[in-house]
C-alpha cells in the first residue's frame, strides 16, 4: 500500500529530528571557531559553505539511507515506510540520489535566496519575490501531486520512478 501524505509528513518529521540536531552542533562549531567568519565572507562563500556543511551531508543521508537494504531513513523506519521503486524494485545509490537533491531544491534555492537578501542590499525585491514563489510553487506542486496521483508520488518521484510504500507490503 502506497503512503500518504500525513505518515511521510510524520516520517519527514522525525527525520527532521535528526537534521536539527546536526544543525545545532554545526551551528555550536562555527560559533566555537575563531576563523568560521571567512566561511560566509560573502554571498558564494557562504552558499558553498552552507551547501558543503549542511545540504551535501544531508543528502548524503537520504540518499545512502533510502538506498540501504532498510530502504528509508531513520524517520521512514519508525513510521515503517520504506522507498522503492515505482515496481516495488530497491532503490540505487544514483537513483536515490537524484530523488534527494530534486526532493530539497526548494530547500537550496530559499538558501540561495536568503543569502542573496543577506549580502546585497542592491539586490530587486521583485527577484527575490519571484524565487520564493518559485520555492512555494514547488513545495505545492509535490503536496498536489502526491494527494492525487495513484501512488501518491510527489513530482521527483515520478521523475525517479520511486515510491513510498508501507514496509508490510
Amino acid at each position: 500500500m502506497y503512503s500518504g501524505f500525513w505518515k511521510r509528513l510524520r516520517a519527514f518529521i522525525w527525520d527532521y529530528v535528526l537534521i536539527s540536531a546536526y544543525i545545532l552542533i554545526i551551528t555550536v562549531i562555527f560559533w566555537l571557531l575563531p576563523f568560521s567568519q571567512q566561511f560566509f565572507a560573502d554571498r558564494i562563500q557562504a552558499q558553498l559553505s552552507v551547501f558543503f556543511v549542511l545540504t551535501f551531508p544531508i543528502i548524503l543521508y537520504f540518499s545512502i539511507f533510502e538506498s540501504s537494504s532498510k530502504q528509508g531513513t531513520w524517520g521512514k523506519r519508525k513510521t515503517k515506510l520504506i522507498t522503492t521503486g515505482d515496481n516495488g524494485d530497491p532503490v540505487s545509490f544514483p537513483r536515490s540520489f537524484a530523488r534527494t537533491v530534486l526532493k530539497l531544491i526548494p530547500w537550496e534555492l530559499s538558501h540561495t535566496l536568503i543569502w542573496e537578501i543577506r549580502f546585497d542590499s542592491h539586490v530587486d525585491p521583485t527577484l527575490i519575490s519571484i524565487g520564493f514563489g518559485v520555492v512555494y510553487l514547488l513545495v505545492g506542486l509535490n503536496i498536489a501531486s502526491l494527494i492525487m496521483t495513484k501512488k501518491h508520488q510527489t513530482l521527483y518521484d515520478l521523475i525517479t520512478k520511486t515510491c513510498v510504500v508501507y514496509k508490510n507490503q
